[in-house]
């Protein structure tokens, strides 16, 4: 029970080192690890493989298993040391987890460096920052855009980085953030469907698919949810969500940018390029107005009202289970 408390505990000082720190540039971010440890195994894993359909598709998976398996049970061997030696040191460790694993505030910082680059620098800089955030060739894209691009980044991170390791963590602790994040960064490093990942990065990119489903959903709705209060046209949002969040490639991603082009009033996807092929893509909401500069700082305050409702929901559901227990 002691355990169940400290971890909540963990959650909300988490939180609140997201909202005042961030990812300060510079230091050690577990993800960093995660790559590392991704690129050092497909190497390995490559070469013990037969480079066949079957031998690929068996490789990527033993990659995922090994991947996920280290990053999710080391961080739970180091909190249960560290709480066998004392529950404040458990208490820092988990902490500073779940701070690490929140990407609230980072997520802000870097899509508005795209603003910013607009606005005082232009189009070219623009395009230099936005390609920071996003997989996509940046080179072609005109001012909507960039912005387009940077919004929906907002928007499907609204899960990816916030409300989804939120929710693993305050059902399985620091650890828990931790198997989210791995399998996260391991779809978005091999979950490509081009020739060198096509069939390596198929259990990466399914698992990717099916730990996402609810919380996709859930950040969908959150984000619906807060429309009143960021002044945004909750109706529209409902009415988009419903319509358009199927028109993506993805079965999660669509959600949350369906959710956000409605609260918006504006059209994102459609046609993108990545490395060099252009692909066809349908639109998410409709043309009610021109996107515009604006609508990246909009697109971040309906994130962080999402993320905010979402923890404060967490932190009862987890609380009042704690008292139930007791």
């Amino acid at each position: 029970m002691s355990i169940l408390i400290y971890s909540l505990l963990a959650l909300f000082l988490g939180l609140c080192l997201d909202y005042v720190l961030g990812d300060p540039r510079g230091w050690y971010h577990p993800v960093m690890a995660v790559g590392w440890l991704t690129v050092r195994l497909e190497s390995l894993l490559r070469a013990l493989f037969r480079k066949t359909k079957t031998g690929e598709r068996l490789a990527g998976l033993a990659l995922t298993a090994l991947v996920v398996g280290i990053s999710t049970l080391l961080p739970a061997g180091a909190l249960f040391l560290c709480y066998r030696i004392h529950p404040l040191a458990g208490i820092l460790l988990e902490s500073l987890m779940c701070g690490t694993l929140l990407a609230a505030k980072s997520l802000k910082t870097e899509s508005m460096k795209v603003a910013d680059a607009l606005e005082r620098e232009g189009l070219s800089a623009a395009r230099q920052a936005v390609s920071m955030i996003v997989g996509r060739d940046t080179d072609c894209l005109d001012e909507a855009g960039v912005i387009r691009a940077a919004v929906e980044t907002v928007a499907e991170n609204t899960s990816d980085g916030v409300v989804a390791p939120l929710l693993f963590m305050a059902c399985f602790g620091g650890a828990g953030g931790f198997f989210y994040k791995s399998v996260n960064t391991l779809d978005s490093m091999v979950g490509y469907k081009n020739d060198t990942y096509r069939y390596f990065g198929t259990a990466a990119a399914k698992l990717d698919d099916f730990v996402n489903f609810i919380p996709a959903r859930i950040s969908a709705l959150m984000m619906i949810a807060v429309c009143g209060f960021c002044g945004m046209d909750q109706n529209h949002a409902w009415r988009i969500f419903r319509r358009d969040r199927k028109n993506h490639a993805s079965p999660n991603s669509g959600q949350t940018e369906a959710a956000a082009a409605g609260a918006l009033q504006v059209q994102l996807a459609g046609d993108a390029w990545y490395f060099g092929k252009k692909y066809e893509k349908p639109w998410i909401g409709d043309d009610v107005r021109p996107i515009e500069r604006r609508d990246i700082a909009r697109s971040c305050r309906l994130m962080f009202a999402a993320s905010y409702l979402t923890a404060a929901i967490a932190l009862a559901v987890k609380g009042a289970f704690i008292c139930f227990l007791l």
